[in-house]
């Protein structure tokens, strides 16, 4: 019996383990275990930000294994300690308990040659690290490295992330933390998360566009134009009343009321390359009381700018006129109901070619004069035919470009004058030869600067010998200088050979000149001025006209279309000959509409 008792008790324990097995295997399967659907977050629309959220938690566990795994050495050691000490019970005879030594198992083996259950049981040899802690410090690793050569990457290749993108990214990792944090379930980072997101209140505020600054206009009352095919077209009407002291500006002239509408315009072209421009101008008088004028003039002129191959521009000009008789010409008809009309078509085509800094222009100009029949007082009728005229001339221009401001030339002029008619009323011929020589200088410093003046001289010699030539001293100019900006001061000075059909006279010569001034008091508030200096000198005697003119006149822009304007003007003309001297002093108010 007492042989048999040793393999009862073994008999016992064995029972008892696997009594023991069966209650942790039913134990396990009883336990609840989440879906794996669950677990993986497969449920739902998942944000690229969820899965970069998880991709990051991820990481921050297998780093905190990873520390852990650092420590495992020394918690090693300091159980390797403990098991080399062993339990000392108090009481003698005792036993020590199976499960104080924490790294004793079930299911290991017990020794071949001793009793589990002896007091001189040897101390357990340590474990070795766990498999997969060992894969996941391999993981973390190998994370910290792909992360490192993606920064290198990113930093040699210099880009740059969108503030937009920063922003969205920012708000999905705020929501990740928030997530991370409070438990909540990542699943509610979904693609528009960042679009709900709550503004932050201490975020600076960006300005709306209307609230920038706009560039302002150089001239805020400019006429904007319309746009006609390729050209951009701006009128401008003007409709006022004139009060003068001498209605035709004659010796013998009467105040009179004026109605005075005028009508000008102008069109440029937009092409990319070459130009044109058009130019013109309408004016109309009518009494309302006082002396009886009614007349109407006005001229239409336009000028093309082509670019040829070789370094060669051409340039041609047309234009048409037509003006009464000015009662103050040497010419005018006495005891008419009015003045004839004197129409004027002229044109010219030059080529220019620079070479180097040469500059040479050659023109060739056509001007045709033809004069109205005269109604006299009496209901006769006079023609004038024998005034009708062609003048034909041709310019050479030589010029040095001293600099792209300074433009030294000289020039000379050949032409020739013709008539309709080979003898006059009085039987003169009045065809002449035209000569002329000048030397110059072109200006060209942008808005500061610009223009040309030139002087020489200039001769017509008459076909008939027992007329002498008009000839005299040439002095042309078109300057335009700005001192500062809003002012602009124009200097232009002209030289004409008027020809003539009065018996036993050749013509005069007439010096005319203009000094004019625009200021732009305010943006809506421009004032001009002007003073004129003209001398007539006639041909073969001591004869001479003073011609003395200034006025001044303001313009006040309503708005950006429509304007008042007024100006006052006074006018002398000084003669030694007889019955010539006059006076006129005016006074316009009108208003102006422009487009």
């Amino acid at each position: 019996m007492s042989g048999g008792e040793p393999d009862t008790k073994t008999g016992r324990k064995g029972i008892a383990v696997a009594a023991l097995l069966l209650t942790a295997s039913i134990l396990a399967l009883l336990r609840p275990a989440p879906v794996f659907a669950q677990e993986t977050e497969l449920r739902g629309e998942v944000s690229e930000s969820a899965i970069l959220a998880d991709q990051q938690r991820k990481a921050r566990q297998l780093r905190a294994q990873g520390s852990q795994d650092q420590t495992a050495p020394a918690t090693q050691a300091a159980e390797d300690q403990t098991l080399a000490n062993p339990y000392q019970p108090e009481s003698p005879g005792a036993v020590a308990d199976d499960d104080q030594t924490a790294t004793d198992s079930i299911f290991d083996q017990p020794e071949a040659t001793g009793d589990p259950f002896a007091d001189n049981q040897t101390a357990a040899k340590p474990r070795r690290p766990s498999t997969a802690r060992q894969r996941a410090t391999d993981a973390n690793a190998k994370s910290n490295a792909k992360a490192a050569d993606k920064k290198k990457a990113k930093k040699k290749r210099g880009q740059t992330t969108d503030s937009t993108t920063k922003t969205a990214a920012t708000g999905d990792q705020a929501d990740t933390a928030a997530a991370d944090e409070d438990g909540a379930n990542r699943r509610a980072v979904t693609i528009d998360s960042v679009d709900r997101q709550k503004l932050d209140p201490g975020a600076e505020r960006t300005g709306s566009i209307d609230g920038q600054k706009i560039k302002p206009e150089d001239d805020p009352f400019a006429a904007p134009g319309i746009k006609l095919g390729t050209f951009v077209f701006r009128p401008t009407l003007e409709q006022g009343f004139t009060a003068t002291s001498n209605a035709d500006g004659s010796s013998g002239g009467r105040p009179a009321v004026l109605s005075e509408t005028a009508l000008r315009f102008s069109a440029t072209s937009d092409w990319r390359e070459n130009s044109a421009v058009i130019d013109g101008y309408g004016i109309f008088r009518n009494t309302l009381s006082g002396q009886k004028i009614n007349d109407a003039q006005g001229r239409i002129e336009g000028q093309l700018n082509v670019d040829l191959d070789h370094e060669l521009r051409a340039i041609a000009k047309l234009g048409y006129e037509t003006v009464p008789e000015s009662a103050s010409s040497p010419d005018a008809i006495a005891g008419v109901t009015s003045q004839p009309l004197r129409q004027t078509v002229d044109g010219s085509l030059g080529v220019e070619k620079d070479v180097v800094k040469m500059r040479y222009t050659l023109t060739g100009a056509v001007r045709h004069d033809f004069y109205g029949d005269a109604k006299l007082s009496d209901g006769t009728v006079l023609s004038q035919k024998d005034r009708d005229s062609t003048l034909y001339s041709a310019t050479l221009r030589t010029g040095y470009q001293v600099s792209p401001a300074i433009t030294p030339f000289a020039e000379v002029e050949a032409g020739r004058r013709i008539y309709d008619l080979r003898l006059d009323s009085n039987g003169f011929e009045r065809s002449s030869t035209r000569l002329g020589a000048r030397a110059g200088l072109e200006l060209d410093m942008h808005d500061k600067l610009s223009g040309e003046f030139s002087v020489g001289w200039l001769r017509e010699a008459i076909d008939d010998d027992r007329l002498p030539a008009n000839a005299g001293p040439y002095v042309n100019a078109d300057l335009k200088w700005s001192p500062e900006r809003g002012t602009i001061i124009g200097l232009t000075g002209r030289t004409t050979i008027e020809s003539t059909t009065a018996a036993n006279e050749s013509g005069d010569v007439l010096y005319s000149s203009r000094l004019t001034g625009e200021r732009q008091i305010r943006a809506n508030l421009t004032a001009n001025s002007s003073l004129g200096l003209d001398w007539r000198d006639y041909t073969g005697s001591d004869g001479h006209d003073l011609i003395l003119s200034a006025e001044a006149g303001l313009t006040w822009w309503l708005n950006r279309y429509a304007g008042l304007t007024t100006r006052v003007r006074t006018e002398k003309l000084t003669s030694n000959l007889p019955g010539r001297d006059y006076v006129a002093n005016s006074v316009y108010l009108g208003l102006k509409v422009q487009r």
